[in-house]
């Protein structure tokens, strides 16, 4: 990284730092935020670790990330506005996988890298696409692409842990985990009720 780009760089991530202690703030006061009634760890790193920042990056912008599942969820939400019940329950989730992504950003540039909409692969950047999102318009599979991605999202997020000595990441990780169960355990529950009609 050259000079300008890397004063860039570190003035962008001080602006952070600064806009994270307002949001922890923020976060205190708004602990219901998730599907749970548990509050979410604050936003604080131990220190900079780029190893970290990189697996944390792939939770925003790889195909199987946050950013894909908003994108999923938010089109479900709207094709499938005949089904009240299955509209509500991707709404309410995404809003939720939109508090993740900006939990993992915060995370990300904290240890080290550009919160950017991109994964780590090999020695090059690569960016998220649209095309990671697996759309259907067949109810029955797009809850089961949806309960894959959050079997695939807790998968991972438990991966993380094991390789992850930084207890408030971790802390982070495993508080998302109890969400994207939730989230199984909806997209289950409509998957039965509407795979048996």
């Amino acid at each position: 990284m050259n000079n300008m780009n890397r004063r860039n760089f570190n003035q962008m991530r001080n602006r952070q730092l600064n806009s994270n202690q307002m949001f922890n703030n923020q976060n205190r006061k708004m602990q219901n935020k998730g599907d749970m009634d548990l509050a979410y760890p604050i936003i604080k790193v131990e220190k900079p670790n780029i190893t970290y920042a990189r697996m944390i990056l792939d939770n925003i912008g790889s195909c199987a990330s946050e950013m894909t599942a908003i994108a999923l969820y938010a089109y479900n939400h709207v094709i499938f506005r005949d089904y009240e019940d299955v509209s509500a329950a991707f709404k309410r989730i995404s809003i939720v996988e939109m508090h993740h992504f900006n939990i993992f950003s915060e995370l990300a540039l904290q240890l080290g890298e550009n919160p950017r909409l991109w994964t780590q692969r090999y020695s090059q950047k690569v960016f998220w696409s649209p095309s990671c999102i697996k759309y259907s318009k067949q109810l029955v599979e797009a809850l089961s692409n949806a309960i894959n991605e959050e079997k695939t999202a807790i998968k991972k997020y438990e991966s993380q842990i094991e390789q992850i000595k930084d207890v408030n990441v971790v802390e982070n990780l495993e508080r998302i985990i109890i969400d994207e169960k939730e989230h199984l355990e909806t997209f289950t529950r409509l998957h039965e009720k509407y795979s048996a009609n």
